[in-house]
């Protein structure tokens, strides 16, 4: 399992429009292969701010999958305007501690 994480500022002012097109833009990536859940969440000390986590079964579900497919020019058209600056997206695997 992966996680793939950004921290997402949206434009002042635009959170209610983004929150609206982000709920839009979910049944995109929902449909994608190897897609396993998501969460947007808002920071509550900085309300345009936002860290958003997708749960993905491989790496490559969410580089080539999602991000090759028509649905993610879907989810750009959608969301990809609000961002400033745009986010650096990670990923993240599980680290099994003994």
């Amino acid at each position: 399992m992966i996680v793939e994480v950004a921290v997402l500022k949206v434009k002042n002012g635009q959170e209610a429009l983004f929150e609206s097109d982000f709920k839009t833009a979910s049944q995109y990536i929902r449909s994608i292969s190897g897609y396993h859940a998501h969460s947007l969440l808002k920071c509550m000390e900085q309300e345009n701010k936002y860290i958003l986590w997708v749960h993905w079964e491989k790496l490559e579900d969410h580089t080539i999958g999602f991000r090759q497919s028509p649905q993610y020019v879907h989810w750009k058209e959608l969301l990809h305007h609000y961002y400033e600056p745009f986010p650096v997206v990670e990923h993240y695997q599980e680290v099994s501690l003994v």
